[in-house]
């Protein structure tokens, strides 16, 4: 199976790293590399879940942005004369990253409220048309030193195509800040989810949702068809559990032992993210 369609959304308000997020995305927090470089540099978090999707042969990309928040799209625009500026390593760094912008295609779509995680995957529609595609949060990535979970995603969607979704799932000591969803284990690494909640109080299991999926082009219907939840937000698991309603078939699988995910959603992960990626890098 051919996907060559992310969707990554970038609209959040940052509202748990204020002050600093009232003009700079949370997207835009920076982390620790080496892994596109011959040296550590800092880089802005959603440049590198880029830069990995890049490196896994993605070359199509519809970022859901703010429109008051300019700088990612100022970010991911190449500038010719910025270059002639530079020199040495960082020099390199920036024309290398240039060069896969030039490779690329680019759509940016606004989210003008801040109306969910799901209404703003549902904004990418008309981008996806009639096509299977990745949603890859940009506020997060997974560190894996083995076969990176987006192409395992679209493994496991190739191996089972009557699935309408795949979701990638680890086990969680607070699933406040997680989806969760009711699980059965098919095979190694692979369940079959029975119901999903956002933020449950009471989980029924130990598992939490990382925000990236495969999706049929299906999940839009569903999403056309929830209601906003607390805050007035679309949540993007009241559309998947519409897909269950429909006894259509949504899939997971979990991180690996050596994957771990980062994050810049609090104060507290952002911490965690720059030290594994500076311990790291």
């Amino acid at each position: 199976m051919f996907v060559t369609k992310v969707v990554i959304t970038a609209a959040g308000k940052g509202t748990r790293l204020l002050p600093f997020t009232k003009e700079v995305p949370k997207e835009m927090m920076p982390i620790f590399s080496n892994v596109f470089t011959n040296k550590r540099v800092v880089l802005p978090l959603l440049q590198y879940v880029y830069e990995q999707l890049s490196s896994m042969n993605f070359t199509d990309y519809c970022f859901i942005v703010r429109k008051e928040k300019r700088s990612i799209e100022a970010h991911f625009t190449p500038h010719e004369s910025y270059l002639k500026d530079l020199s040495g390593d960082y020099k390199k760094v920036m024309t290398k990253f240039y060069k896969k912008l030039e490779n690329s295609h680019l759509v940016w779509i606004n989210q003008n409220k801040p109306l969910g995680f799901g209404d703003a995957v549902r904004r990418a529609e008309k981008y996806v048309g009639k096509e299977d595609f990745i949603v890859h949060a940009g506020d997060a990535a997974i560190l894996s030193k083995s076969k990176h979970p987006v192409l395992r995603l679209i493994e496991t969607a190739t191996k089972n195509p009557d699935a309408k979704a795949v979701l990638l799932c680890k086990k969680v000591m607070d699933s406040s800040r997680y989806g969760v969803p009711t699980v059965n284990k098919l095979s190694n690494n692979l369940f079959i989810v029975n119901e999903v909640v956002e933020k449950p109080h009471k989980p029924k299991s130990e598992f939490g949702i990382m925000p990236l999926y495969y999706f049929k082009p299906d999940i839009f219907s569903s999403l056309k068809k929830i209601k906003p939840g607390k805050g007035g937000e679309f949540q993007l698991t009241d559309a998947i559990q519409e897909l269950i309603n429909k006894k259509e078939k949504v899939l997971a699988i979990t991180l690996n032992k050596n994957e771990e995910e980062i994050d810049v959603g609090t104060v507290e992960s952002f911490r965690r993210s720059l030290e594994i990626t500076f311990r790291k890098a």
